[in-house]
């Protein structure tokens, strides 16, 4: 199905793209009329449908359905955004005008204003990532999933008593943005999940894990019943967990983890970040950073991909890139706006990073899970991370975690109530491995990573 929306309206939408357009050129057509320099308006809508059940028995049915419509104005280097979910055109008039008015009080900020011409992606260069894949379930056939994947989870093993409820979504979205610099695109998008958190033991020795998966096409979730007992194993293996006495020593991160260690980069190479000097990664383009084993491709253009786009939010067209390669940072995630103060070009990341995987010039195929357990010989591997310890200027690292000791490549026992800490250079030029058994986590794949030496905060 092509990303585009067709004449008449998509499954489950109100709008065509049609429409869409007409609403855009409306909104532009009106700024040009008040004497705008420049304008850009995005006209958009989703959809979209949650069940949630728990013990067996249906808990919640939300429906959701919005639509909006976003114009941002410039006056010279004076800029107002307004909004508004009201497609007459009297409302739209009435935004435009709003947003006008803001840029009018609004102070200059001389690197303000929409994409340079040369940096647009063109109509014709915007291909089909075949991102939409509309999900006609009803709220029955997706109450009867979640019981499905809880009931999958009951029936592992007699220890899983309690459960935190089963859930299946099913979202989509089309949108449609113009500027008056020449873009003009958009498509059609779907999400869709099915997640279970079961509970393990009794009373004080209860442990509860979860798990989910989520695709832009449902054919190609995990079935309810694999979700369910892959999420009940996991809060049994918890079971029995005890404290660990305080030391420092090797750190395997679980892939899903792992692929927050990739997030804590992007972050850290953000446009915003560089330009306020609140990172720790200032001046670091081309700079040694990872072990030269590491690489980390950033891919647009993915089919399906959940971080796929053929243009940014601000109309930029987006491209693959290297942004680590052989261990050097090769790129930092700029918008048009951020790349102007810091004096370089946009990399098409207004909105964020697309389709991001890291992995090492050492994994080998058979690098499985129990091959980086018997790398980590002694240590700790993490499978759960608690709160937001990163301090992003000074790249100190401090997490709450659970997980598994493990000696000689063997899980020995369970381990909870511990903290974990180091600093983010230090840990991203100690990554020892990346393992095979990549996994998907949003815009980001990655196997797990084992850092040499951390510091494990217990008893």
């Amino acid at each position: 199905m092509k990303n585009d929306s067709p004449a008449r309206p998509a499954t489950g939408f109100s709008y065509s793209r049609p429409q869409f357009e007409e609403l855009v050129d409306q909104a532009l057509a009106h700024a040009r009329k008040l004497g705008a320099t420049d304008a850009a308006a995005e006209a958009s809508e989703g959809c979209g449908l949650s069940v949630s059940v728990r013990m067996g028995e249906l808990e919640n049915v939300e429906r959701n359905r919005d639509k909006s419509l976003g114009v941002t104005v410039y006056i010279g280097k004076r800029r107002g955004n307004a909004s508004t979910s009201d497609f007459s055109g009297a409302a739209i008039q009435q935004t435009v005008q709003a947003a006008y008015d803001i840029a009018r009080f609004t102070a200059e900020d001389p690197v303000a204003g929409l994409p340079d011409a040369d940096d647009i992606a063109r109509p014709d260069a915007q291909p089909d990532l075949d991102l939409f894949h509309p999900w006609d379930v009803t709220s029955e056939q997706a109450a009867e999933l979640a019981l499905r994947c809880e009931h999958a989870a009951f029936a592992t093993d007699k220890r899983i008593g309690n459960s935190e409820g089963a859930g299946v979504s099913a979202q989509q979205s089309h949108f449609f943005s113009a500027h008056t610099r020449g873009f003009r695109g958009g498509y059609a998008s779907s999400r869709h999940s099915i997640s279970v958190a079961p509970i393990a033991g009794k009373g004080d020795a209860m442990q509860r894990d979860a798990w989910y998966s989520s695709m832009r096409s449902h054919k190609e979730m995990a079935s309810p019943e694999k979700v369910g007992q892959y999420a009940a194993e996991r809060a049994l293996s918890r079971l029995k967990s005890r404290k660990i006495s305080t030391r420092e020593c090797p750190v395997l991160f679980e892939s899903p983890l792992a692929a927050g260690l990739l997030g804590s980069y992007v972050q850290a190479t953000s446009g915003g970040a560089l330009y306020r000097r609140s990172t720790f990664l200032l001046d670091s383009l081309g700079k040694p950073l990872f072990p030269d084993h590491i690489d980390v491709l950033e891919d647009p253009f993915v089919k399906r991909g959940k971080g796929s786009s053929p243009f940014d939010e601000e109309g930029v067209r987006t491209q693959p890139r290297k942004v680590v390669d052989a261990g050097r940072v090769g790129g930092y995630f700029l918008s048009s706006y951020s790349a102007r103060k810091l004096g370089m070009k946009t990399t098409g990341n207004a909105g964020g990073s697309h389709n991001l995987t890291l992995t090492s010039r050492l994994t080998k195929p058979e690098d499985d899970l129990p091959a980086m357990l018997r790398k980590l010989g002694t240590g700790l591997f993490v499978i759960e991370l608690m709160g937001q310890g990163v301090n992003y200027v000074t790249g100190d690292y401090s997490r709450g975690a659970s997980g598994f000791w493990v000696e000689n490549g063997e899980i020995v026992y369970p381990v909870q109530e511990i903290t974990i800490a180091g600093n983010l250079p230090e840990m991203f030029s100690g990554i020892q491995a990346v393992g095979a058994d990549v996994y998907n986590y949003g815009a980001k794949t990655v196997g797990s990573i084992l850092l040499g030496r951390m510091k494990v905060a217990g008893s």
